[in-house]
């Protein structure tokens, strides 16, 4: 029977990153997927790449914006190593705010009018300040391509269709990971699982889905938005390839993906007012993801109790954003080195979790 050095559990974007930062450190990698690799969260989000977005919790956003930084390189890496072609995009957000907006961090003087910015855009009523974030945004979907591709080309193995139940324990510690009538061998498991990393014993993770629902138009011309837009009622962001994608709700619904046409087309409408000139254009998508959020809206990094099971999951909106700084963090710390962020916040030891 083979044996890895290290079972990654998911293969959404972190799962994905883990694995390729195992393998770049010499181990034998296996990824276990309970469907198609990266379908799930990574595949629906919308891939906006703020230092400190407006939801984050205070004590991540140092973390999100080295893991930010590292995007330049994590993309040339994935791009070489898969001779994928990423749409990474370095033009900036407008963020539209009430009056009287706390300022953000991270945001500029405007470069020029917003009129000039984007000629179609219509100024809320309701959010008439305008801050520009020199952010950046990819397209997850051509980001889960290039890393799964750069992962088998690295040596990583699959194993797809085929949910983790458990942890496989010997001597109190992590041997392996327990499939249907099978067990998979490793000494070191990284649970990855998004919303679904809490199902997997020996412990129970507090990681519950999220619902967002989205959309995708197809632009009259592909610069027709060129920024990504975010007003308080909608976010737009542009795809090179003239999609533009609408999102995005947050629903406590379990782990339902049922798409509510209502939903969507107040989406629509709500694009619509600000861009009146996308009233004609098609929709080319409808879906929705399950975010793994937490309790705290903190990721859950690092090692457990159980000597060589650890995890990275929870990253609720930010998975795709906190990708290369978490897949850094944990190879630090699976070689049992120091981590160069303090995970203190993030352990899974600040939960009560059953043995």
């Amino acid at each position: 029977m083979k044996i890895w050095d290290a079972i990654v559990i998911g293969a959404g974007i972190i799962g994905l990153s883990v694995a390729l930062e195992l393998r770049k450190r010499g181990m034998r990698v296996l990824v276990v997927e309970k469907g198609e690799p990266g379908r799930e969260a990574s595949w629906a989000a919308g891939g906006m790449l703020a230092d400190c977005p407006l939801e984050m919790p205070a004590a991540l956003c140092e973390f999100a914006a080295a893991s930010a930084r590292m995007y330049p390189e994590f993309v040339r890496e994935l791009e070489e190593e898969s001779q994928l072609k990423i749409d990474l995009r370095a033009v900036g957000t407008l963020f539209f705010a009430a009056e009287g907006h706390r300022s953000m961090a991270g945001a500029y003087p405007l470069p020029s009018p917003v009129g000039e910015l984007e000629p179609a855009l219509r100024v809320p009523a309701h959010a008439p300040v305008c801050l520009y974030l020199k952010e950046r945004c990819v397209d997850p979907r051509g980001l889960l391509e290039a890393a799964e591709k750069a992962a088998r080309n690295r040596g990583v193995d699959f194993c797809v269709d085929q949910a983790a139940e458990s942890v496989v324990l010997s001597g109190g510690q992590a041997d392996g990971v327990y499939i249907t009538k099978k067990a998979l061998r490793a000494s070191t498991v990284v649970n990855c699982a998004g919303a679904w990393a809490g199902d997997i014993s020996p412990l129970g993770l507090p990681v519950r889905p999220v619902k967002g629902q989205m959309l995708s138009l197809a632009m009259p011309d592909k610069s027709e938005v060129r920024h990504v837009v975010r007003t308080p009622d909608v976010y737009l962001i542009p795809r090179s390839d003239g999609r533009l994608v609408i999102g995005a709700t947050s629903e406590e619904a379990g782990f339902h993906k049922e798409i509510v046409p209502e939903t969507i087309e107040r989406q629509r409408r709500a694009a619509v007012a600000v861009m009146p000139a996308l009233a004609a254009a098609p929709v080319l998508e409808t879906w929705a993801g399950l975010r793994p959020g937490t309790p705290d809206k903190l990721p859950i990094l690092g090692a457990t109790s159980v000597p060589g099971y650890f995890v990275a999951t929870g990253h609720f909106r930010d998975g795709i954003l906190l990708a290369p700084a978490t897949a850094r963090v944990i190879g630090q710390v699976v070689a049992g080195e120091q981590p160069e962020f303090d995970l203190t916040e993030f352990g899974a030891g600040r939960f009560s979790v059953p043995q």
